[in-house]
């Protein structure tokens, strides 16, 4: 899917190309975003502005994402794009412009702000698996590398259930921000064939390892992701893991390659 198995996950309004690229040489893969999609996230996003959260919001959120995965075309990692939307539409347009990038499109179902969540995005898309299976679906149907950015913690969620429908619907990638339950990772990668990238409080060689020990391919840094001396450690942690002959490299590849 990408080498180094290291991701940056994306961070509202603040992820952006030249965010990724200041970091390039460090990662396999950047997720942009989140970008609010059709009227009725962008409502929920300017929503969040008003009180002081951070947000991408272009006149034209198609032509910014394919601006910006345009822009990292040359780069040494592989894109990806993490986006909300409350309708299936604009779903299937932007993954059309991830596929002429070979860009990761992924879907949020991960958000848990209010506005968001009342529009029906991001986490409430966790408690409408059929919704979210349909998104998914619509994504895939465009030969785009779909990801699914889901959080663990969710009252009434059964994540290894998620992830065998979602795998099912076409994902090629499950983004897991495991919150404070580590382990729900290796209930996950038990219940997909997906590429399984874990996120929450990776730092340093012993959260990666940790991470990884659970049945993750790769793991994903959030706050810390302009930080290049947090990268390199995590980097290294990644690599030496998996040259280590009890883990190896054969137990992946599902999905495109980077």
């Amino acid at each position: 899917m990408f080498e180094p198995r290291l991701a940056l996950a994306s961070l509202s309004g603040e992820s952006d190309a030249a965010w990724a690229r200041a970091v390039e040489d460090h990662v396999g893969a950047a997720f942009l975003g989140g970008v609010a999609l059709d009227e009725p996230s962008r409502r929920a996003a300017r929503q969040l502005v008003a009180r002081d959260r951070t947000e991408f919001l272009p006149d034209d959120p198609i032509a910014f994402v394919d601006s910006q995965l345009a822009s990292l075309d040359d780069a040494p990692l592989r894109a990806g794009i993490n986006v909300r939307s409350a309708s299936r539409a604009p779903i299937r347009d932007v993954a059309g412009v991830c596929a002429d990038h070979d860009a990761l499109c992924e879907i949020n179902a991960h958000c848990r702000q209010d506005e968001l969540c009342a529009v029906g995005c991001g986490e409430t898309l966790l408690r409408d698996a059929h919704r979210l299976c349909e998104y998914v679906e619509t994504a895939a149907e465009t030969g785009a590398t779909v990801s699914v950015k889901i959080r663990a913690e969710v009252p009434g969620v059964s994540l290894p259930d998620t992830a065998r429908w979602i795998d099912a619907a076409g994902a090629d990638v499950i983004h897991v921000d495991a919150m404070d339950s580590e382990p729900v990772i290796a209930d996950v990668a038990s219940a997909t064939d997906a590429f399984v990238i874990a996120n929450n409080g990776v730092r340093d060689a012993a959260t990666a390892r940790e991470y990884l020990d659970h049945g993750a391919d790769a793991v994903s840094v959030g706050r810390p992701s302009d930080r290049p001396t947090v990268l390199k450690r995590v980097r290294r942690a990644t690599e030496e893991w998996f040259a280590e002959p009890e883990n190896g490299t054969d137990r992946v590849e599902p999905g495109a390659s980077g």
